[in-house]
C-alpha cells in the first residue's frame, strides 16, 4: 500500500485560524514550539535578516533624534525644521524627543495595550473581527487572506479620527489611555505636519487645511515570542499609507527601516517616539520627502514587543491629491499624477504589504 502524501490546504488553515478568534498569542499559549505552515515565509523574504547586535548590522546611528526643545522659539525653530526636512528627503525615518509627552503617559498607553492582549481569549474574542463599522477591530495580520505568508503578530486597531468610536466600543482595559493618546498625538501631529510643511516651503497649515490631521487610526501591535523566528517575521516590509505616522515602541527591538541596500535597526529610546513618512506625503511632496520600506523581525525574546501606531490621512477621500502646485516648476515637473484616496485605500487594502508599489503605481512614466 502506497504511503500516503501529506496534503496541505492553505485557504482552510487559514480560515480556521481566523474563526478560531486566538491570535497569534492563542497560538503561544497553546504550547506550540512549531509555527504552523502558513506563517512560514520564502527563503527569498528572509534571506537579508539579521538580528539586531550582530557584528555585521549597520550603524543604527544613522536615523537621527531631533531634539524638540524650543520648537516655538523664532531662534530654535530653523534648525529643528532643516534637521526634520533632512531626514525625510534622505531615510524618510526619524526619532523625536522632548516632544511634550511625558514618559508616564508613554509607558501607561504601552501597559494598557499590553493589558489587552494579554486578556483571556474569551474576553478578546467579542473584539475579533475584520471590519471598522464600530471603529474598533482585534485581528491578527490585516492581509491575512491576501499575504503569501502571514506575519507572527496581533493588532488592536481603533479609529480615533474624524470622531472616536462610542466609548463602550472600546475595550475598557485600555479605554482611558486610548482617549488620553488622541489628545497627545492630535496636537503633536499639527505640531509635526506644520514642520514638515515648513520644510518643504509651504504654508505650515496646508496639510491640517486638506484635513490630514482629523482622519487617524491607531494600531496597536503585540508581538508574542516566536518558537521559530527565523522562519517568519514581524511585519514584512512595506511602506505606510497616509502622509505620517507616529509610532510609540517598547524597549524590545525588531523595527528595521531600509536605507540604501541595508536594513538598519530602529534603536528603541527612553522617551522618544518614531516619525516616518508616507506613501501620499511622498506624492504630495513632488519626491522631496521619501516614503521607505520598513519591516519587523519576529520576537525572539521570551517577553512581547508592544508598539502602537498612528496614522494620519485626509478625511475628503473623493478630493484628487497630488504634488502641491508650488513645488512644481519647470525645473521640477510633477512627478505623479492625481488620485483620490479612495482609489489608493481600496488598492492598499486588497494587496498583501509589499514594498512601494503603490507610490510606483501613481508616478508618472516620465519621472520613473
Amino acid at each position: 500500500m502506497a504511503a500516503k502524501t501529506e496534503s496541505y490546504d492553505r485557504a482552510t488553515e487559514v480560515k480556521q485560524f481566523d474563526d478560531s478568534k486566538i491570535g497569534v498569542k492563542g497560538l503561544v499559549d497553546s504550547g506550540v514550539t512549531t509555527i504552523p505552515r502558513f506563517f512560514i515565509h520564502s527563503p527569498d523574504t528572509l534571506s537579508d535578516i539579521r538580528r539586531p547586535n550582530s557584528t555585521t548590522q549597520p550603524d543604527p546611528d544613522v536615523i537621527p533624534i531631533v531634539d524638540l526643545s524650543g520648537v516655538d522659539s523664532d531662534l530654535l525653530r530653523p534648525t529643528i525644521v532643516e534637521k526634520i526636512a533632512r531626514a525625510s528627503r534622505e531615510l524618510g525615518f526619524f526619532q523625536i524627543v522632548n516632544h511634550g509627552i511625558g514618559v508616564e503617559v508613554l509607558e501607561r498607553v504601552i501597559g494598557a495595550i499590553k493589558g489587552f492582549h494579554e486578556q483571556p481569549t474569551e474576553v478578546k474574542a467579542r473584539f475579533y473581527r475584520r471590519d471598522m463599522k464600530t471603529g474598533v477591530s482585534f485581528f491578527s495580520n490585516v492581509d491575512l487572506f491576501q499575504s503569501k505568508a502571514a506575519s507572527w503578530r496581533d493588532t488592536l486597531q481603533v479609529r480615533l479620527g474624524p470622531t472616536l468610536p462610542e466609548l463602550d466600543e472600546i475595550p475598557e482595559i485600555c479605554r482611558n489611555e486610548v482617549v488620553e493618546w488622541n489628545q497627545h498625538v492630535t496636537k503633536l501631529g499639527e505640531l509635526l505636519t506644520g514642520l514638515l510643511c515648513e520644510g518643504l516651503g509651504v504654508e505650515k497649515g496646508r496639510l491640517k487645511e486638506l484635513t490630514f490631521l482629523d482622519s487617524k487610526v491607531m494600531v496597536a501591535h503585540y508581538y508574542p515570542y516566536c518558537p521559530q523566528p527565523d522562519l517568519t517575521v514581524g511585519i514584512t516590509s512595506h511602506t505606510d499609507p497616509g502622509a505620517l505616522t507616529i509610532l510609540l515602541q517598547d524597549h524590545r527591538s525588531g523595527l528595521q527601516v531600509k536605507c540604501g541596500a541595508e536594513w538598519v535597526d530602529i534603536k528603541p529610546v527612553p522617551g522618544a517616539l518614531v516619525i516616518n513618512i508616507g506613501d501620499i506625503l511622498q506624492i504630495m511632496s513632488n519626491d522631496e520627502y521619501i516614503s521607505v520600506e520598513h519591516r519587523v523581525l519576529a520576537n525572539s525574546f521570551q517577553e512581547p514587543r508592544i508598539s502602537a501606531a498612528v496614522f494620519f490621512n485626509p478625511t475628503n477621500r473623493d478630493r484628487l491629491y497630488g504634488p502641491f502646485p508650488e513645488l512644481i516648476s519647470p525645473e521640477k515637473p510633477t512627478c505623479f499624477k492625481q488620485f483620490t484616496l479612495t482609489d489608493y485605500l481600496r488598492r492598499f487594502f486588497t494587496k498583501e504589504l509589499d514594498g512601494k508599489s503603490l507610490v510606483n503605481y501613481y508616478r508618472l512614466p516620465d519621472a520613473q
